[in-house]
């Protein structure tokens, strides 16, 4: 465990917990940021967070109908080192958490795929890679 942090408990969430959850950074993370700039950079312009889409997008480009998701790999299940390391206390309900998260992710990708949007998503170690990243967001858009 860090300083300064608190473990979780198995019970109701303590104040202290729900402050530390509450600071988590949901819109304009790093990653999210880093695609933001590289897209901009690559000269294509694009709505943020639209709500009035399943999953509400980060970045969002109507008239090509495609759609962004920079996603945390903690938080999201990614395969990647940091996204398959799972906390030990209170571990069943990390896993139970992230497995709802992936479905959610499934459900809202299908979902824009169905009314005809194209779906990237982009996780937060993909964002190490300005290169590939690069590379990958100029053959999606």
């Amino acid at each position: 465990m860090r300083a300064g942090s608190l473990p979780i408990s198995e019970g109701p969430v303590s104040v202290e917990r729900s402050a530390i959850m509450r600071a988590v950074k949901s819109t304009n993370t790093r990653p999210e940021m880093i695609v933001r700039s590289l897209a901009h950079r690559l000269g294509f312009r694009f709505r943020l967070h639209r709500k009035n889409l399943p999953g509400c997008p980060d970045l969002v480009f109507a008239s090509r109908r495609k759609a962004i998701f920079v996603d945390g790999c903690f938080w999201h299940g990614h395969d990647c080192k940091r996204g398959a390391r799972m906390p030990k206390t209170n571990a069943s309900y990390w896993s139970a958490k992230i497995a709802r998260n992936r479905s959610r992710d499934a459900r809202t990708r299908e979902e824009l795929m169905a009314q005809g949007w194209d779906v990237l998503t982009i996780f937060e170690c993909e964002t190490k890679d300005l290169i590939g990243l690069r590379a990958r967001l100029e053959a999606f858009l």
